[in-house]
């Protein structure tokens, strides 16, 4: 009688348990997720990481905490984010600087792009811009061009920072044009933004959102688009090859990507609920205002853009010379 009872309630048990593991839940997430943003708190950068962690979490059924990891023009939260268990619970959120401009120019990397992390997905990217302050007469880039050849030496453009893409933007512009100008490395965007408004050095190459409103009061003038297409923002500002700049294509992009190795399970979770997040009206709105145009795409796609911004960035540097000062 005994073991008939045994096994009776075996059997039961085992009942119960089939439909229930059939129908459970996938077991990621269990637990908050942290995303790295390797650049300082309220800058677009992280305001971006911001809006997209909220989103994403809605339906992920976890927060995803932002954990700001500034320094070394992004590389310091980029090498914590490789060297963190690949258990989907670390994301980065990956940029231009750190996945495909510090390879080729920082020569003792503690990451590898291409070895440390696997792609999730791209989320947004944001053309730049040749500005000037309003001081210079200059309306447009030949005009800019000739005034800086008549002055070498005497004109000076300004960065967030060595390595960053506005750096290297800049050591772009004087391959394609032959200008002599010079380099002002700040260790952030804002006091590099306030000393430029401020007429302390006279050109940037920057994205739009931290100058749209001083361009609209007239503090500087943006005379060309890095791109092949202008800008709906400011559509009276040439592209690149309007300007007389062809192949000055310089983008500013960001993705999602996870130390390699992380669970396949959460890498087409995170990328699933990014596209989401991208596709809400609130959410376009949002990254409009902050000057960025939204993507998305698989892993592989991702992959495939981050291999060819890095071959193209690491040519510019090899072009241009350009060194961390």
């Amino acid at each position: 009688m005994a073991k008939q009872l045994a096994a009776l309630l075996v059997a039961v048990s085992m009942a119960v348990a089939g439909p229930a593991q059939a129908q459970a839940p996938s077991a990621w997430p269990l637990k908050p997720v942290k995303l790295i943003v390797s650049y300082g708190a309220g800058g677009p950068p992280d305001v971006l990481g911001r809006i997209l962690a909220q989103a994403m979490a809605e339906d992920l059924g976890q927060p995803i905490i932002v954990e700001n990891r500034v320094g070394a023009a992004g590389t310091i939260g980029a090498e914590a984010a490789a060297k963190a268990p690949a258990d989907g619970y670390t994301l980065l959120l990956g940029s231009t600087t750190i996945m495909a401009i510090a390879p080729g120019l920082y020569p003792k990397l503690g990451y590898d792009p291409a070895r440390d992390f696997a792609p999730i997905g791209q989320a947004v990217f944001a053309p730049f811009f040749v500005v000037v302050h309003a001081s210079v007469p200059a309306t447009n880039v030949k005009e800019l061009v000739e005034l800086a050849k008549s002055r070498p030496g005497e004109f000076y453009y300004g960065s967030s920072g060595n390595g960053t893409p506005l750096h290297i933007a800049g050591e772009m512009f004087k391959t394609a044009t032959g200008v002599n100008i010079v380099h002002v490395p700040y260790k952030d965007i804002g006091p590099a933004t306030a000393d430029f408004l401020a007429g302390r050095f006279q050109i940037m190459f920057q994205q739009l959102a931290p100058l749209e409103q001083y361009i609209r009061a007239g503090k500087v003038r943006p005379l060309a688009v890095a791109d092949s297409k202008r800008l709906a923002q400011l559509p009276d500002v040439p592209n690149n090859i309007e300007a007389g700049l062809p192949g000055f294509d310089v983008v500013s992009w960001f993705g999602f990507v996870a130390p390699k190795g992380t669970p396949a399970e959460a890498i087409r979770r995170v990328n699933a609920e990014l596209q989401k997040a991208l596709a809400k009206k609130e959410v376009r709105a949002s990254l409009a205002k902050l000057g960025f145009e939204p993507v998305g795409g698989t892993p592989e796609e991702f992959a495939s853009f981050i291999a060819r911004e890095t071959a193209k960035w690491s040519r510019a540097i090899r072009q241009s010379g350009a060194k961390v000062d």
